[in-house]
This record gives C-alpha cells, structure tokens and sequence, in this order.
C-alpha cells in the first residue's frame, strides 16, 4: 500500500502547480519513484506499472496519450534489467545513473514530440533531467525510510503474532 501511495503522491506533485520560473525545472517524480520501486521490488513494480502509470500521467498532464507511458516503459526496462547491479552502486555512481535514465526519458519525450511537431525549448528537457538528479539522494533516503518502516511493521505485527501463538502452544503442551 505504501508504494501505491508514494506513486500516488509523485502523480500529485508531477500537476501541482509550480511558480512560473520553476516549472522547467519540476523534477520527474513518477519517474524517480518508479526506478526506486523497480531497483527494490523488480518483480512487484516492472514494465507493466510503468506503462499503467504513464497512461495515467499521460491522462493527467493532457499531453500526447502513450507518450509518457512509453517513454516510461523504456526507461523502467532498463532499470529492472540491470537491478541488480544497480543495487550495487554507491549512492553518487547511482545518481549519474539515474541522470542517465533522466536523460533517455527526456530523449524519447523529445523525440515524440518531435515526430509530432511540437517545438519546445531545451530546457523544457534539460532542466527535469538535472533536477531529477540532484533530488535523486533525498528521495532515495526518503523512500527507503518509509520502506524500512512497513518492513518493520509487518515483521512486529508477524513477529507478535507468532510470539503470542507460540506461547499458546507451549503451555499447551506444559499442560499436558
């Protein structure tokens, strides 16, 4: 549940209106949160979510319907492809990364609109990119916190569970 809430929330932040001065730079929130998901849970949150929830965001920005979900598609392939090492990278080698992946989904947002015959000026592309990439590190503590502490609650609430019956079934068999 806490992953559909954060994707939820990334939609949310991704329409909120933003000064006009600052709207080149809205960092890409579904995409950061997807590579997140899909670099944690490759087998929960793949292709398929990311194709779904750009549709959604595709429906909810008012652009080009498929154009976010593909590009999203793509870049979220990548990443469960290589989740593994991924995993691996320490959190700077992760960034660039990451601002590699923010760079193929601007580079296919690019290209779609310009097979269209949408003009729009580069930093409408460079500027989510960059600060995609500099929010990257908050994020990723962010959401790795609120992962560790669902972790957490499951196991307590799994781990009582199994305290409370296991201690019922040893005096059951005290008593015997």
């Amino acid at each position: 549940m806490p992953i559909i809430l954060s994707i939820v929330a990334a939609l949310m932040l991704s329409i909120a209106p933003m000064p006009e001065g600052s709207e080149a730079f809205r960092p890409p929130w579904v995409v950061l949160t997807l590579i997140y998901w899909s670099i944690t849970l490759p087998n929960s949150y793949s292709v398929g979510s990311a194709w779904v929830t750009g549709v959604v965001l595709d429906v909810a920005q008012g652009t080009l319907l498929g154009q976010h979900a593909l590009a999203m598609a793509l870049v979220i392939y990548v990443t469960v492809k290589f989740h593994l090492q991924l995993r691996q990278f320490p959190l700077l080698q992760l960034s660039a990364t990451v601002f590699a992946l923010l760079a193929l989904y601007q580079f296919i947002l690019f290209w779609i609109n310009g097979v269209v015959g949408v003009n729009s000026p580069s930093i409408i592309y460079w500027g989510p990119v960059v600060s995609g990439a500099v929010i990257w590190p908050v994020l990723n503590l962010f959401l790795g916190t609120l992962r560790q502490r669902v972790r957490g609650n499951v196991r307590g609430k799994v781990g009582a569970q199994s305290r409370h019956a296991g201690g019922g079934c040893r005096a059951a068999l005290r008593s015997r």
